[in-house]
């Protein structure tokens, strides 16, 4: 589809989003909430977010206008529908991208999977979800920060959330620390998420990269890598070369215990 058409589409779109505003206006914050549980039910019944996204994004709208008085433009709402379909949105500061992001944002979380927002460093995740948590929890949206050095139960619970905010090295670094780990507990990625239903493929997290062009081209060229201590690793060597000289089939080695 060429951009002329796409952008016609979007327009179109924003067009049903705000016949859903005179409603939306007369609701109680309650019934707004019950409005958002419902979406979420549909999604994890299996109805296309595609469906759901007019009254998702209208929802999240007047959710900022009560929480934070702040109102998503027609503009904004073509940005939120970008960033559903997986593209790029070029914004300029000051064009609001971090109230544009909920749109997407929360519509991706209903059906469950996790929502990443990825941010530059830690400062910026700290303050855009802190920003946006008031939109968030009147529409029932849990939300988590990472931040560096955190603890395996605040990361765990971090994850485990709708909607997870941190740095592209932290989600990175985290990635790996779990393919590394020995233990269940060691892990923190989807600690608490739904596991996917027998038979389905695994499914992957939805991401939102600000600064894409910093974190996927600039930052792209710095490696992520995780070094052990060696004496560590080397001690570990020692005693497992002593218990593979004991070793024969069908006996237990001595010093397992």
């Amino acid at each position: 589809m060429g951009e002329a058409k796409k952008f016609k589409t979007y327009e179109q779109r924003v067009g049903r989003i705000n016949a859903f505003e005179p409603e939306l206006e007369h609701y109680t914050d309650a019934e707004l909430r019950e409005a958002a549980d419902e979406l979420r039910g549909r999604a994890r019944q299996g109805e296309k977010l595609d469906d759901l996204l007019y009254e998702c994004f209208a929802l999240v709208r007047e959710a900022g206008k009560r929480s934070l008085g702040m109102r998503h433009f027609d503009v904004q709402l073509i940005g939120g529908m970008v960033l559903h379909d997986g593209a790029i949105a070029e914004m300029k500061t000051g064009e609001g991208k971090t109230l544009t992001a909920t749109l997407a944002v929360v519509l991706n979380s209903l059906g469950g999977r996790g929502v990443h927002v990825v941010t530059v460093n830690d400062y910026l995740a700290r303050r855009d979800a802190a920003w946006m948590k008031p939109i968030y929890d009147m529409l029932g949206v849990t939300v988590g920060v990472l931040q560096n050095m955190q603890p395996y139960e605040e990361k765990r619970a971090a994850y485990a959330a709708d909607v997870t905010y941190g740095t592209n090295s932290e989600f990175g670094f985290d990635y790996l620390r779990d393919n590394m780990a020995t233990t269940l507990e060691e892990k923190v990625q989807h600690g608490g998420r739904p596991k996917p239903e027998e038979g389905k493929s695994p499914y992957h997290t939805y991401a939102i990269v600000d600064e894409v062009d910093n974190i996927l081209i600039d930052e792209a060229r710095t490696p992520l890598i995780i070094s052990g201590a060696p004496e560590q690793a080397a001690d570990f060597y020692v005693k497992f070369a002593k218990l593979a000289r004991q070793m024969e089939p069908g006996k237990r080695p001595e010093g397992l215990d």
